[in-house]
């Protein structure tokens, strides 16, 4: 790398290393790299968006949480919201304002 390079991102730096820390016989060339970082960093926020619309949606009552012996927990449809539900995403706008 040459001295001109523009300062590193450190949440790149972080992930680039803690991988290489978790997986120390990996190799890859920079495109790879970037492409498993993309695509992890579209998981996690992917998941952090799914959590953050199943605590609202739970919130509002328009799902619930179940207990099971076999999976912990799971969520599902509330049935006596189910009308409510319907009519709310058929009126939502865009936005789910909180």
């Amino acid at each position: 790398m040459h001295s001109a390079d523009p300062e590193p991102s450190w949440d790149a730096v972080k992930d680039i290393l803690g991988y290489f820390l978790r997986n120390p016989l990996a190799v890859d060339s920079v495109e790879g790299v970037a492409r498993w970082r993309v695509m992890e960093q579209q998981v996690h926020r992917s998941l952090e968006q799914t959590q953050s619309a199943l605590a609202w949606l739970l919130s509002e009552g328009y799902l619930e949480e179940l207990e099971t012996a076999g999976t912990g927990r799971i969520v599902r449809l509330n049935p006596d919201r189910q009308a409510v539900a319907a009519r709310f995403l058929a009126d939502a706008p865009g936005k789910v304002e909180r």
